[in-house]
């Protein structure tokens, strides 16, 4: 039989595929649906090869939410490598704050004058109208668990910011968070939309509501 030298999928492999390619057409046809929302997570793809995973709602709109107490009436909000609370933040079109994302990923620049290019390997070469520490609050997830990725984002949220941090990265960052930012643990557990291998948390070095 000349169909025995096809090679065959397995079952499993199949079904993902299956799964990946229904989740694609859910995605285009959210997209090109009326009311669809440039800002909603998801309305930029994941890309795992960045180190992408992008929150859950809930964790994204909880974020966002504190962000905002935090800054304070007419405050100004940095996201350092956290796109889906910059995604929220924008939901929340009319509220007296001002926000701007620093991303890697070039596909966030349909943000406007709102998006900086950044790349932690180099913290702080920032355009010049981001002045030192000009940001009532700095929202960070730093793209890598490492310390090295860590000390180096470190840089640009301590130019950034007045004073308060919210930092998001894994629970074995713990001691390096305090480290290099001063930040302590919150009992807020945040969770992304995809499960990961590595516990997550948030860390702050103010009086939040996520504890």
């Amino acid at each position: 039989d000349d169909d025995d030298d096809i090679p065959q999928l397995s079952s499993h492999t199949l079904a993902a595929l299956q799964e990946f390619y229904l989740e694609q057409q859910e995605r285009e046809g959210m997209k090109t649906s009326q009311g669809f929302n440039q800002y909603s997570i998801g309305s930029i793809e994941e890309d795992w090869q960045l180190s992408q995973f992008w929150y859950s709602n809930e964790t994204a709109s909880c974020l966002a939410n504190e962000a905002v107490v935090a800054a304070g009436k007419g405050g100004r909000i940095a996201c350092v490598s956290a796109p889906s609370v910059y995604q929220k933040l924008k939901e929340q079109d009319g509220k007296d704050f001002s926000v701007c994302i620093l991303e890697y990923d070039r596909r966030f620049s349909v943000y406007g004058e709102e998006f900086v290019f950044y790349d932690y390997n180099h913290p702080l070469n920032l355009p010049e109208n981001l002045l030192p520490h000009s940001f009532d609050i700095v929202i960070a997830d730093p793209p890598y668990l490492s310390e090295e990725c860590l000390q180096k984002t470190a840089k640009t949220i301590k130019y950034l910011t007045k004073g308060k941090i919210l930092l998001c990265t894994g629970a074995i960052m713990e001691e390096q968070a305090a480290k290099h930012l001063g930040v302590k643990i919150c009992k807020f557990i945040p969770k992304h939309s995809r499960n990961l291998a590595n516990e997550f948390r948030c860390y702050v070095n103010y009086a939040s509501g996520l504890d």
